[in-house]
């Protein structure tokens, strides 16, 4: 079983997932509100390598 279900975490995840959850879906957002709620499917390996940034940020915060 995993920590966070042992912790009463309603959402199942662990501390570290929740922040990386959260750094995507602000990346997501940000990249949303840039493109006119829009993403085209072109844009989508620069929208990843973002995320990626925002989640190797986390990650290296620890």
């Amino acid at each position: 079983m995993d920590d966070a279900y042992v912790s009463g975490d309603p959402d199942g995840l662990s501390p570290l997932l929740v922040r990386v959850r959260d750094a995507v879906a602000r990346e997501l957002h940000a990249q949303l509100a840039m493109r006119s709620d829009r993403i085209e499917l072109a844009d989508v390996p620069e929208i990843a390598y973002q995320v990626t940034l925002r989640v190797d940020g986390v990650i290296t915060r620890r």
